[in-house]
C-alpha cells in the first residue's frame, strides 16, 4: 500500500480471499504491508493498519494496489528491491488498476503483457516503454504476472486467482455471496463495460450510438466527425479523452461485442457474421477476434459449445 492509496483495491481482493477461507475452506493468509508501516491513509482519508514490508516473509501472491497518484509514488530502493527479489520467489505477483505502476517501476512488468485503468494506460506505456500496455482488457495473466483494470476489475482478477487454485464452483460461489458477476472473463474489453456501467455523455455517446446502429456500414472517421458535429482534429482529441482509446479501436471493439455473441450463439456462417458486422472479410475478422480474445472465431465457438 501506499498513501492515497484506493481502499477498494484493498477491500475488494481482500473479500474475495476471506469468503475463500471461512466457507470454503481455503488458508489464505492476508498481510497488507506498507514501505514504513503503520497507519497508511487511502484517498477518502480512511486509515488502514499496515505492516513494514520488511517483516513480510515468503508470500505466495503479492498484489499491489493501486489509486490516483500511484503512478507519482516513488519506490524507495529499499522497497523496489523487496517487491523484486520477493516477485522473483512468489508463486504469483500481481496489480489492481494503478498498482502496475507499481511493478513496472520494480521492472516486474518488463516484456510482460499488462492492463490497468483505461485512463492511464497511455501514462504507463510511454513512462514504461518496455511493457506491452493492452488497454482493452479487464484482466490479464502472462506467466506469474497478474495486472487488471480499475477499481472493480481487482475483484474479477482475485475470482480468477481463487479459481486458479481451487476450482471454479468454489469461484461462482464466492461471486454469489459478493453478489457480482462470475466473473467477466479477461478478455471482456474495459470499454465495453465501460458503455454499459456509465456510458460516456454527449456527443461521443451519440456517436457510440449512432455506431451501433450502423456497424455494417463503411464507419470512417471522417463520418463519425460529421455526426458529432465536430472538425476531425477536435472529434479524435475529444474521443480519445473521453473513452481513452481511438475512434477506429472503439469500433473495432462494438463489432467484436456483436461478432462474438453471433459467433458463440448459433450456428451462422462466418462470412455473414463478418458482413454484418461490419468487417468485410473473415479473414479480417478472424484477426481482430485473434488479437482481442485471444482465439480464432472457430476456437470461440468450440470453447462456446464444450461449457455448454
Amino acid at each position: 500500500m501506499h498513501p492515497g492509496f484506493e481502499l477498494l483495491d484493498l477491500s475488494g481482493p481482500c473479500s474475495a480471499f476471506n469468503l475463500a477461507n471461512e466457507f470454503f475452506g481455503a488458508r489464505y493468509q492476508i498481510r497488507i504491508a506498507s514501505v514504513t508501516g503503520g497507519p497508511v491513509v487511502d484517498r477518502a482519508g480512511v486509515s488502514v493498519a499496515s505492516e513494514d514490508f520488511r517483516q513480510i516473509g515468503q508470500s505466495h501472491t503479492i498484489l499491489a494496489a493501486g489509486g490516483p497518484t500511484a503512478h507519482e509514488y516513488a519506490l524507495n530502493e529499499a522497497s523496489r528491491s523487496w517487491l523484486q527479489e520477493s516477485g522473483k520467489r512468489a508463486a504469483r505477483v500481481g496489480s489492481v488498476c494503478t498498482g502496475a505502476f507499481l511493478l513496472a517501476a520494480a521492472g516486474i512488468l518488463d516484456g510482460k503483457r499488462a492492463t490497468t485503468h483505461w485512463r492511464y494506460a497511455g501514462l504507463l506505456q510511454t513512462q514504461y516503454p518496455a511493457v506491452e500496455v493492452d488497454v482493452d482488457r479487464i484482466f490479464i495473466q502472462d506467466g506469474k504476472v497478474w495486472t487488471s483494470a480499475g477499481m472493480t476489475a481487482g475483484m474479477d482478477l482475485s475470482l480468477a486467482m481463487i479459481e486458479d487454485d481451487l476450482g471454479p464452483e468454489v469461484a461462482k460461489g464466492i461471486a454469489r455471496d459478493m453478489v457480482i458477476y462470475h466473473r467477466r472473463l479477461g478478455g471482456q474489453s474495459q470499454f465495453s463495460a465501460m458503455l454499459d456501467m456509465a456510458p460516456p455523455s454527449g456527443r461521443i455517446r451519440d456517436v457510440l450510438c449512432y455506431a451501433r446502429e450502423h456497424l455494417s456500414e463503411d464507419l470512417t472517421v471522417e463520418r463519425l466527425a460529421q455526426v458529432a458535429c465536430l472538425s476531425l482534429r477536435q472529434f479524435n482529441r475529444v474521443f480519445l479523452n473521453t473513452t481513452g482509446m481511438t475512434p477506429a479501436k472503439a469500433i473495432e471493439r462494438l463489432r467484436l461485442d456483436v461478432v462474438r455473441a453471433r459467433i458463440e450463439e448459433g450456428q451462422e456462417p462466418f462470412d455473414r457474421i463478418a458482413r454484418g458486422a461490419g468487417f468485410g472479410s473473415v479473414e479480417r475478422m478472424r484477426r481482430s477476434c485473434i488479437s482481442i480474445f485471444g482465439q480464432s472465431p472457430q476456437e470461440l465457438r468450440r470453447t462456446a459449445r464444450q461449457r455448454v
